[in-house]
């Protein structure tokens, strides 16, 4: 059972996560990739990527089991949740924090044998985190980027309900409906929980992180020092996987327009959105998305008008009509 202990500042504080954390889903989509459950959400996703699945991704394994505890280091909160941001905390972790994650991987995984790396890793050898967060960084272009924006969609979409719940019943319905075996009694929230735990945040707040790839129970930090973060399970649309087929590497929609260009107009076929928006849900700087905006309006499959200050984007019938096609 996991036991969250709150305050009256704490509910002030809470807040739900602006979209899909990349680190955390690169995390447990590692744990969908090795498990056999839930074939019908994640049974094409895994079929198409197997192939593509980087040889260094075992860098990664090695520190997350299937099952049980993986180190809290993969992912470091940052106050942009943006891939490079995180890339670039993973890289700077100190050496203290490599130690004290490693140290519980080994005592609860025993039968576990992990790589001789490891110990350089957490003697803060500079060329071992480095390859770790290369091979975060290699995994996620893999094996999520291609699906980023259709993930992004869906966690937008729950995040504008879970508002609305906020608004018209206040947080403790959004506690109770965060998972099957929530139940809120204040001052705490109750979840069912692979160990024991209680978390106090003495004022800290708590981010809700609705997770694409989180399946059964929430998961948190094991460090209780480390910023409050609940990563929970939100509602999923059943063949997202294919719906981006176009997106692979067998040609299609990327043959066609390129691979950046594809992914803009993927993004923009789940809803329009100002240039920043769409730069954000598709991982791009906002300069890169502009010019490729630009080209996709140029060939009408994009088309753009104002709105007060801001410039809105949204796909054409015949930008549609391609992606329906691809």
């Amino acid at each position: 059972m996991l036991r969250i202990h709150f305050t009256g500042e704490d509910l002030a504080r809470t807040t739900i996560a602006p979209g899909p954390d990349p680190l955390w889903e690169m995390l447990i989509s590692l744990h969908r990739l090795r498990g056999r459950d839930a074939a019908v959400l994640f049974g094409d996703w895994k079929r198409q990527v197997l192939p593509y699945v980087p040889p260094t991704t075992t860098l990664l394994t090695a520190l997350a089991p299937a099952k049980g505890y993986s180190v809290d280091f993969l992912t470091p909160t940052t106050r942009a949740r943006t891939l490079p941001a995180q890339l670039e905390a993973l890289r700077g972790t100190p050496r203290s924090t490599l130690r004290t994650d490693l140290t519980p991987l080994a005592q609860l995984h025993p039968r576990r044998r992990l790589p001789t790396w490891v110990g350089s890793l957490a003697e803060g050898r500079t060329d071992a985190v480095t390859a770790v967060a290369a091979a975060a960084a290699e995994y996620f272009d893999s094996c999520l980027g291609p699906y980023w924006s259709r993930i992004q969609a869906q966690i937008d979409r729950h995040r504008t309900s879970r508002h609305r719940l906020v608004a018209d019943r206040g947080w403790e319905a959004v506690f109770e409906t965060l998972h099957p075996s929530a139940r809120w009694s204040f001052p705490v929230l109750h979840l069912d929980y692979p160990t024991s735990q209680d978390i106090d945040l003495r004022g800290r707040g708590l981010v809700l992180q609705p997770s694409f790839f989180c399946l059964h129970a929430p998961t948190a930090f094991r460090d209780p020092s480390l910023t409050p973060v609940l990563v929970y399970p939100i509602e999923h649309s059943v063949g997202w996987a294919t719906t981006s087929s176009g997106l692979g590497r067998d040609g299609g929609l990327s043959s066609l327009l390129g691979r950046t260009r594809a992914v803009v107009l993927a993004t923009l076929g789940d809803g329009s959105g100002s240039t920043t928006e769409i730069a954000r849900r598709a991982l791009l700087p906002v300069p890169t998305a502009s010019r490729q905006l630009a080209a996709l309006r140029e060939a009408d499959l994009v088309a753009s008008h104002r709105e007060g200050q801001c410039v809105v984007h949204r796909i054409t019938p015949l930008g549609t009509s391609l992606l329906e096609r691809t």
